[in-house]
């Protein structure tokens, strides 16, 4: 993990890749919980016998599942000194090249693309790539926008 002592800092680290990451493991739990958060029962995601059978060979975690993993999987790769707050403020483009099987673990790395002041803090774009142990193409790519703030609450 790299541990900026402040937002200046990091906006010296632009170009700069972090990561890899730690692996992390999808099971089917963890699956079949996000389907049910967001309403998406699409049997390539929950029915093992026929995704067995399926263009995939096997159920796969949701696109969105993957895309939620970002924080969690880029917050194992830095950590910026002074922020009492981060938001994630959006996305700028984001691609599943690849099928992330279930079963399969995921890891991230980042590149810091931007660093620009806004009222409070800083905006952070990161160009991040989640890669699953299988090999092959990356399961994820998106450029991440966060919002970084600094100094008391208001």
């Amino acid at each position: 993990m790299r541990i900026f002592a402040d937002t200046g800092e990091l906006a010296t680290a632009v170009g700069e890749t972090l990561g890899p990451g730690p692996w992390e493991r999808i099971d089917q739990h963890r699956v079949d919980l996000f389907a049910d958060a967001t309403d998406d029962h699409q049997w390539i995601h929950l029915d093992a016998e026929r995704a067995a059978t399926g263009p995939f060979g096997g159920t796969i975690a949701h696109g969105y599942l993957t895309l939620s993993l970002l924080p969690a999987l880029v917050g194992r790769l830095y950590r910026v000194d002074g922020v009492r707050m981060g938001v994630n403020y959006g996305l700028n483009r984001v691609r599943f090249p690849a099928p992330l099987r279930v079963g399969s673990a995921v890891r991230a790395t980042a590149a810091i693309a931007e660093v620009a002041p806004v009222a409070g803090g800083v905006q952070l774009v990161t160009s991040v790539t989640v890669h699953s142990d299988a090999g092959g193409k990356p399961v994820c790519v998106a450029e991440s926008v966060s919002r970084l703030y600094v100094g008391a609450p208001r």
